[in-house]
């Protein structure tokens, strides 16, 4: 409880830092901010070429079968890669200020999720131009589905970057990581085309749990499972608190570290 009320002490820093990373994310190039949606369209493109045309898989739809998935793929996967480095990006702050240093991850997986936010603009303009609409008693679970991978996002943040400032290794291992997990993970294809005695293992992936939720809500216009749902919400409390504990206990000598 005291370092929640500390947290919420400095959070006029952490808004901050939020802005300073939206704003300065694509500082410099020519289409500035517009990078948060043509990323995720340019990627829906190639995708879509490679395994509707060249490499057919017989997905009705698969642009927005593919789509719904993709955005908060790239939203996770860009807080795992990035999230690594964001204490040590801030070392000079962290060795002549104190502060909470978890209002660095938590800034950082915050600024992440509201790009992912916009990028969902795209995903709602294309279903309802497309004709395919929305399920709006479906609809009610994406919050909370999106709270979830942010919580699940920000446990592994927490945790990742606390290991790279010992670790610096740490940041290079994680490219591996977040490209294995991706075709691990059901973005490109369905959670059916697993082997059905593999499904049980591979749900233990959590960001399986999650897609699959996410694809329920938008391409398939039901209702998430309970099971699903639950698989990922405990995962993610798992992670968020495994995070939070390791983060406190690394955090006590990062200035000596950097």
């Amino acid at each position: 409880m005291k370092l929640i009320k500390e947290l919420y002490h400095y959070r006029e820093m952490m808004n901050s830092l939020i802005r300073r990373d939206l704003r300065g994310r694509y500082k410099g190039s020519v289409l500035g901010f517009l990078w948060t949606f043509l990323n995720p369209l340019l990627q829906l493109g190639v995708y879509t070429l490679v395994f509707s045309v060249i490499m057919r898989n017989g997905i009705s739809d698969y642009y927005m079968f593919l789509f719904v998935a993709l955005v908060p793929w790239m939203f996770f996967s860009t807080v795992l890669t990035g999230g690594a480095a964001c204490i040590l990006n801030q070392k000079n702050m962290v060795q002549k200020i104190y502060f909470p240093r978890q209002v660095l991850p938590i800034a950082f997986v915050t600024s992440q999720f509201i790009n992912m936010l916009f990028s969902f603009l795209i995903i709602f303009f294309v279903l309802l131009i497309s004709g395919k609409g929305f399920n709006f008693i479906a609809l009610y679970y994406l919050p909370f589905i999106m709270v979830v991978e942010y919580t699940l996002a920000l446990g592994i943040t927490m945790m990742m970057s606390a290991i790279t400032v010992y670790l610096r290794d740490m940041e290079y291992i994680l490219g591996i990581v977040a490209m294995a997990w991706q075709f691990l993970s059901p973005v490109i294809y369905s959670i059916e085309q697993v082997p059905e005695e593999l499904r049980g293992i591979f749900m233990a992936n959590p960001m399986a749990s999650i897609l699959t939720a996410y694809r329920d809500v938008l391409y398939y216009k039901q209702i998430p499972e309970i099971g699903t749902l639950s698989n990922a919400f405990f995962m993610s409390m798992v992670l968020v608190l495994l995070g939070w504990y390791v983060f406190a206990k690394l955090s006590k000598r990062f200035a000596e570290e950097l």
